[in-house]
């Protein structure tokens, strides 16, 4: 059903909504169409009063059953189509991240007096290419996306997609884990720019396996 086109989805439902009128409507009528009973001083008497509630009653349970499906099955697909935007928006993100490296890890000073005051390498944007600075990343929680998107995998491939999974996980944390450290590389006894330099490297290593594990998942579920 995940497969189905979005002018599919709404043709089903259309069709669901349409069988349950058909259903309803004379059981609505059970109530309405039924001649008025009124007694000797031309007040309706409780018999007919009863029928129209009954009839009513019966036509809002039959309609409620029928528009919660049919949200649901609506909302089912933007969900799983923006995992896959999101898993192929960070895939480009890791892309130019990795053919930009020196640039997107160095930042440049400068200041009113002196307009030029140096350059330094900086981890901010590893963490960020990963998804670990906004919710709104593409790659926010990756994993999640990933395992989502599982229900997709053709047969004979989920061993290979959850190695791929499992090297996102393992890799996105190392890399991060290696950010993290570098940014802290200069201020620590002994350390310096030479050291947030290695350590920023080392990181690259990392976002090089993130970015070859969602080319596997890219592969796999042929986005």
């Amino acid at each position: 059903f995940q497969r189905l086109g979005i002018t599919s989805i709404m043709v089903l439902i259309s069709i669901f909504f349409l069988l349950s009128m058909v259903v309803s409507l004379p059981i609505f009528s059970i109530g309405i169409l039924l001649p008025r009973q009124q007694n000797s001083k031309g007040v309706e008497n409780d018999e007919y009063s009863r029928r129209v509630f009954i009839g009513k009653a019966a036509f809002a349970a039959v309609t409620a059953c029928s528009f919660p499906r049919a949200s649901h099955a609506a909302k089912e697909l933007p969900r799983q189509e923006k995992d896959k935007a999101n898993i192929l928006m960070g895939y480009k993100r890791l892309n130019f991240l990795l053919d930009n490296w020196e640039e997107q890890t160095t930042v440049c000073k400068t200041g009113v007096d002196n307009p030029y005051l140096g350059c330094d390498r900086t981890p901010v944007k590893i963490m960020e290419y990963l998804g670990y600075k906004s919710i709104e990343d593409p790659l926010f929680r990756a994993d999640k996306t990933m395992q989502r998107l599982e229900v997709l995998v053709p047969p004979g491939k989920d061993n290979e997609y959850q190695d791929a999974i499992d090297v996102w996980v393992e890799k996105a944390e190392e890399g991060n884990g290696m950010a993290f450290i570098s940014s802290w590389g200069e201020a620590n006894p002994g350390g310096g720019k030479d050291r947030v330099a290695l350590f920023i490297e080392r990181s690259r290593k990392d976002v090089v396996a993130c970015r070859d594990s969602l080319g596997a998942v890219i592969r796999i579920l042929k986005l």
